[in-house]
């Protein structure tokens, strides 16, 4: 491959990368142009997961072989059947040097390669009809990160050392990739994240909330809310200090994860302030309400603090059509404070009646049956 080959080739990988959404598509962008790049058949990339002691294979694109997949859920190989990357590597780091590519083939060591380290990559090759692969080190953040693999079939020619030289190049590339891409989506969670207590934030709950009514609209599915306000944060901050404030935001928040835990891929998030929110897609709403009714008696327990105003609007209950994210937001707030202002122990529940459990409507809503009542709202969460 000429020089300006090569270098196109480098320019259309990172482009790849820069363009991927995603670690995923990142993995896959950087797999697929190495292998072209080098004229290869098959690609992986994998990564050194040290306290596992292995390499898992992260994507596999090309020609597979028959068991391999594009993206493995478990396929993954002892560090010691490659050492390689425990010992060739560091020692040439320890001389000063940058880990370079290598070359393996299904008849053995490549010249100029010391044996000993690649009987199962030759195994693997001959396994698979592989004629060779070259293998370049990644190297992030001054550590070994894990590796690119590109391969050749039997009886096409074996890579050679400018071919090793140009693979060393590429897998920097793929590092300083993999670093953008890592950066983007330390990013992305720092967004959608509420630093004190590790919880989702406002932002995520509107989005999570807006894509979950569109999957009720579509195929009915049950989506409900838990809005609950934390009582007395301002007392024991005034008369605490903020400090202690925040360590009773932290630990209602735990108790928050702890019983959303309770609802199958229930999102735990802080909306602000002393305002919190458990967002539940699928499970029924007298489950949903079970786990508010837990969350209302934990919080009761903790030492600082009053307890929680609890309210819980779900789609499963006679609230009416419920079309946007905004009407169902507004219910569980409409409940929630209806929760606050009667200093109720256990969540208040729209559209449910009983001694314990009024109804709660908003302003625009027709009253279900005769007698019923029709209460105004200007919630905080309101237009």
């Amino acid at each position: 491959m000429g020089e300006d080959r090569r270098l196109a080739a480098v320019v259309a990988l990172a482009q790849g990368m820069a363009a991927a959404h995603g670690s995923r598509e990142a993995w896959r962008a950087a797999a697929t142009g190495a292998c072209r790049a080098l004229g290869g058949s098959f690609a992986a990339l994998s990564v050194w997961e040290r306290e596992l002691g292995r390499l898992r294979v992260l994507v596999n694109v090309g020609e597979l072989a028959e068991g391999e997949e594009e993206f493995p859920e478990d396929e993954a190989y002892p560090v010691h059947q490659f050492a390689e990357i425990t010992e060739f590597l560091h020692e040439q780091w320890a001389g000063g040097g940058e880990p370079d590519a290598w070359v393996e083939t299904a008849e053995g060591p490549a010249a100029g390669r010391e044996p000993g380290y690649c009987h199962q990559r030759v195994a693997a090759l001959r396994r698979r009809g592989r004629g060779c692969c070259v293998v370049a080190p990644i190297v992030l953040h001054g550590r070994a990160w894990g590796e690119l693999y590109v391969a050749r079939p039997a009886g096409e020619a074996v890579f050679g050392r400018g071919d090793a030289d140009f693979a060393t190049v590429l897998a920097s590339v793929v590092a300083a990739g993999i670093a953008q891409t890592e950066r983007l989506e330390e990013a992305r969670r720092l967004a959608f994240t509420d630093s004190l207590t590790g919880l989702a934030n406002r932002r995520a709950v509107d989005v999570r909330l807006e894509r979950a009514i569109e999957r009720h609209r579509r195929d009915d599915a049950v989506v409900s809310l838990v809005v609950c306000d934390l009582n007395g944060l301002k007392r024991v901050n005034d008369t605490h200090g903020h400090a202690a404030g925040d360590r009773l935001l932290e630990r209602f928040g735990s108790v928050l994860s702890l019983c959303g835990a309770m609802l199958p891929g229930a999102l735990a998030a802080r909306l602000g302030g002393d305002e919190f929110c458990l967002l539940a897609v699928g499970p029924p709403a007298d489950q949903v309400v079970k786990a508010a009714g837990e969350l209302c008696r934990r919080a009761a327990e903790l030492e600082l603090g009053d307890g929680v105003a609890c309210g819980v609007a779900s789609t499963e209950d006679p609230i009416g059509p419920v079309r946007s994210a905004r009407r169902l937001f507004r219910l569980a707030d409409a409940a929630q404070y209806r929760a606050k202002a009667e200093r109720a122990v256990k969540p208040v529940v729209a559209g449910r009646a009983g001694p314990d459990d009024p109804v709660v409507r908003l302003a625009d809503e027709p009253s279900q049956g005769e007698g019923g009542e029709r209460r105004r709202f200007r919630g905080r969460h309101a237009p």
